[in-house]
């Protein structure tokens, strides 16, 4: 592998379509020694999913990280939660659940 600084954030993650496991270039692969910076695309030939084993043809790009999930045409749907990310969806529903339950208990404090 280059010994050039490689900026991570701009380098796409892959998923296996079979286990779900999500090749992070910014963390590599330390079971097979892949160190962290290694762009999907300079991966080995003969490298597996760490999880199932799977080939590298068995990976899809899903892009960089922290960007919305979905296909690019699709973004525009949904009232604007289809441009969130993944962590801004998480925060939405969580935090609709906490403030249901909140409403859910103060219905105790009524008599």
């Amino acid at each position: 592998m280059s010994e050039q600084a490689v900026d991570t954030n701009v380098l796409d993650r892959h998923e296996c379509r079979a286990c779900g496991y999500v090749y992070e270039p910014s963390k590599g692969d330390s079971k097979s020694d892949i160190v962290p910076g290694t762009p999907f695309a300079e991966l080995p030939l003969i490298w597996r999913c760490p999880v199932c084993g799977a080939k590298k043809n068995a990976f899809t790009n899903i892009g960089p990280e922290g960007t919305a999930s979905g296909f690019q045409e699709n973004l525009g749907y949904g009232l604007g939660v289809n441009k969130m990310t993944p962590g801004q969806k998480n925060i939405l529903i969580f935090g609709a659940l906490a403030l249901a339950f909140l409403f859910f208990m103060s219905l105790y404090g009524l008599r």
